[in-house]
């Protein structure tokens, strides 16, 4: 009953000071901001690719009436590749502003068009996007900071301290309740958003409260840090400094610290380096003897060695073979690039343990599935499906078998997942 009683005092107690009032309006402000921003850009994505999709099939019906051979048709037809945003991606956007989410796809060879890309605005991609992920990773420690790290110096100054301890007689009932008013507070005012939004966008209420306790418990070591902190014996100002400074230390100079590190220490091929491969693969092709070139395709593909060839200077059965060597050429480097990107980010996982502003974001980004990982997954099924058009057009190629509009109803379609 006294802890009630004590509870309720420090409830009465906090609601009278407008300066948590003003912290409390800030975060429901921002939360409601970046949750909005979030489901704007998600609904904008989602438009993007029906719309897309809607024309790409226009656009691959034309072509479908305008040629009546297998070659052209492969070579003019475009085919959309997406990964379309989770449910929850609206509170993490993660890598979605620096990785490509879509694709037009041809019978080309491919590794160049995955890492040929168009990856939207370049100024989101590169100061990264105000979301929920960040905003409570980076923002809500320093807006606890600053709600907490004048528990008792402010009383202290005000010359209530000693009394307010002998009143209280417990300092968890005066300290503690205070911080856990304050912190509650913060919370709520951070997590109604995220509900509402979540409710509206219909997510998998298993996503919602999994985030919810990362968040609280991400809250909660901050809240003790500070109440921690906060009971040195020193100024007000030193206690407010020291706290922003381990922020410092973990929100920034480790992560930025570790990042230069793990650059350095794993080694990454870029992707301009396999699309200028892939490009040196392909174009030099036109120089050397046809037969060179089939012979090298058949040494990976006997299956179809027994076509029967053409005279003429120019056959697709040719044409399309050396694009596949171009990927095979590239599929070394491609798998450093891919393996590469994946050990950094193992590595940074690990690391993070240190930086939990880093470990936050990135376990929500994996909820919403817009970190590396979900990435690299796009990657391999635009990968298959391309392996998919190959095996639908060689036996047309290879076989010289005759154009038949009744055969594209069983021409592969993509499918996100």
């Amino acid at each position: 009953m006294n802890n009630i009683n004590a509870l309720i005092r420090e409830v009465k107690f906090t609601a009278r000071d407008l300066t948590v009032w003003f912290w409390l309006l800030v975060v429901l402000s921002l939360s409601t901001l970046s949750l909005w921003s979030g489901l704007t850009e998600v609904e904008r994505q989602n438009a993007s690719i029906q719309s897309l999709l809607a024309e790409n099939k226009e656009e691959r019906l034309s072509e479908q009436k305008k040629y009546d051979h297998w070659g052209y048709l492969a070579y003019y037809s475009f085919h959309l590749t997406y990964d379309a945003p989770s449910g929850f991606a609206f509170a993490a956007m993660g890598l979605r502003d620096s990785q490509a989410w879509k694709h037009r796809v041809r019978m080309l060879a491919l590794e160049g068009q995955i890492y040929e890309r168009d990856v939207g605005n370049p100024s989101i991609a590169l100061i990264g996007r105000f979301d929920f992920a960040f905003f409570t990773a980076f923002i809500i420690p320093i807006i606890l900071i600053m709600l907490l790290f004048d528990l008792r110096s402010s009383e202290k100054a005000a010359g209530r301290y000693a009394l307010l301890e002998v009143t209280a007689g417990n300092r968890f009932s005066l300290w503690g309740l205070r911080a856990l008013v304050r912190s509650g507070g913060v919370f709520l005012a951070l997590i109604l958003p995220l509900v509402v939004v979540g409710i509206i966008a219909g997510i998998h209420m298993g996503t919602l409260f999994l985030a919810i306790l990362a968040v609280l418990a991400y809250m909660i070591f901050w809240t003790l840090l500070s109440v921690y902190v906060s009971a040195w014996r020193k100024s007000g100002s030193v206690i407010l400094m020291s706290l922003l400074a381990i922020w410092m230390l973990t929100a920034v100079i480790l992560p930025a610290g570790l990042r230069i590190a793990i650059d350095k220490t794993v080694h990454v091929p870029s992707g301009t380096d396999i699309v200028m491969l892939q490009r040196e693969v392909v174009n030099d092709a036109w120089d050397i003897p046809r037969e060179e070139t089939m012979n090298d395709f058949f040494a990976e593909h006997p299956e179809w060695k027994d076509y029967e060839p053409i005279e003429d200077s120019f056959e697709w059965q040719w044409y399309y073979a050396f694009q596949q060597i171009g990927d095979e050429r590239t599929k070394e480097l491609s798998t450093l690039y891919r393996d590469g990107r994946l050990e950094r980010d193992k590595i940074a996982s690990w690391f993070s343990l240190l930086a939990l502003p880093s470990l936050l974001e990135r376990y929500l980004q994996s909820l919403a599935k817009t970190d590396l990982k979900s990435t690299i997954e796009y990657e391999e099924r635009v990968r298959k499906y391309h392996a998919s058009l190959r095996a639908f057009y060689y036996p047309k190629f290879f076989n010289n078998e005759p154009f038949e509009r009744a055969e594209l109803k069983k021409l592969p379609m993509y499918l996100s997942h």
